[in-house]
């Protein structure tokens, strides 16, 4: 089964929260705090590989996780940091956010790893705490949080060429004949279902094609499997258009010429813009030479810019002339058709945490510690009604009013914050 699209859960892997501890050894009855850092989460990381090339992996399991990092221990010891999570994916593959679409990432044929979610950095341990009016700090950083988000992965197939036309119009005898591709040929009633690559050998030079499955009439609408096969065009940079000038099936050539166009056309503006040829397949069952010439000249009147090349896939008639011709207007369309971004996941999370400790000393009185905590209280005037609300607000912000009410404070009771005291009072 070829699977082009998945929609997936990924998730990084948390820090390890920082370790509270501090020094116990015989003759040296207050030792320093020592608590150790945390180890760092996993990260999510995508891999193009080039000997994949469908997302049938992502099909049948849909959450991914990357490990956690490990808490700090005591004496200083780092927690380990969690494993990364390596996902595989074929060449081609777009990551997009699920819930607006928009792109996150191409990764195109690109060799480089994409990292999408970063683990949650470590939290730093009590002995990082220590100051000269704070030299027990019980309290050590939390763990940067996971991050979590769901992405559809949208394979859009990597070749230099497109072959485009309807159903049964001879498509794959020719990539048969001029690749190293092996697609099933018979006279199907609808069309083949799955895209095939082939590569064209011309000596020193050469290039990638795609049969893209047959289309229909209102494809663009997404008619058929229509949107499905048209995305496989988008990264392809020239377009061969074959048709069957022969009529055996009863359509007239130039008719599907018009109709695949339009779709084209209406589907996007990329499509509609690239390069393209005519390939007039089975000229080989027309014996009227007037016939012929009459069937080739319509479809050259259909745009003079867009070069016609009479063929039989069956026979090979014609075929070098139109892959030589092909190569060199390969050679003067831009390499890359890359998707830009439109979504930065790192704007999506903030990960900074900074660690607070609340201790009830006694009966109705709170003591509230953190290095935060006391930076602000080193610039903000208390004396003054606007200092006062701007550190009451920086308390709420912080969680910390939150988790004093989770502590059982009531109305009245005390709170202590380095040397200061202070009535709590709900809002």
């Amino acid at each position: 089964m070829f699977a082009d699209t998945a929609k997936i859960i990924i998730k990084s892997g948390k820090g390890g929260d920082g370790h509270v501890s501090f020094r116990r050894e015989k003759y040296v009855p207050d030792g320093g705090p020592n608590g150790g850092d945390g180890g760092k989460g996993g990260d999510v990381i995508f891999l193009a590989d080039e000997n994949i090339n469908t997302l049938i992996d992502y099909r049948h399991k849909r959450k991914f996780a990357a490990t956690p990092g490990e808490e700090g221990g005591k004496n200083r010891m780092h927690g380990a940091n969690g494993a990364d999570l390596i996902l595989k994916v074929p060449q081609g593959t777009l990551i997009r956010e699920a819930e607006t679409g928009k792109i996150i990432h191409d990764m195109g044929n690109s060799k480089e790893p994409f990292v999408i979610l970063k683990g949650g950095r470590g939290g730093k341990g009590n002995m990082h705490y220590a100051t000269s009016t704070m030299q027990a700090p019980k309290y050590a950083q939390p763990g940067g949080s996971s991050k979590e988000l769901t992405v559809i992965l949208e394979l859009k197939s990597i070749a230099d060429v497109g072959l485009v036309g309807f159903p049964n119009v001879g498509k794959s005898t020719f990539l048969s004949r001029v690749t190293n591709a092996k697609p099933k040929i018979a006279n199907y009633p609808f069309t083949t279902l799955d895209p095939n690559l082939g590569v064209v050998d011309l000596g020193d030079d050469g290039f990638v094609i795609a049969d893209i499955p047959g289309l229909i009439e209102g494809a663009s609408d997404g008619l058929g499997l229509g949107h499905e096969f048209l995305k496989h065009i988008e990264r392809c940079r020239v377009l061969i258009h074959l048709v069957d000038a022969s009529g055996v099936e009863g359509r007239d050539p130039f008719d599907d010429l018009v109709a695949i166009n339009k779709e084209l056309e209406q589907y996007n503006d990329i499509l509609s813009k690239k390069n393209q040829v005519i390939a007039a397949n089975k000229l080989d069952l027309i014996f009227d030479e007037n016939e012929k010439k009459d069937i080739l000249n319509k479809l050259i009147s259909y745009d003079k810019n867009i070069k016609v090349f009479p063929i039989s896939a069956a026979t090979g008639e014609g075929l070098k002339e139109l892959l030589y011709y092909v190569k060199d207007l390969l050679s003067a369309t831009e390499d890359d058709v890359l998707f830009e971004s439109e979504f930065d996941v790192n704007d999506y999370y903030s990960d900074e945490i900074e660690p607070f400790f609340i201790e009830e000393v006694e009966e109705g009185v709170f003591s509230v510690e953190g290095p935060r905590i006391e930076r602000m209280l080193g610039y903000t005037n208390l004396e003054s009604e606007k200092g006062f609300l701007f550190f009451q607000k920086f308390m709420k912000e912080q969680g910390i009013l939150e988790e004093l009410k989770n502590r059982g404070i009531e109305e009245g009771d005390t709170v202590k914050i380095y040397g200061h005291e202070f009535d709590y009072y709900e809002d």
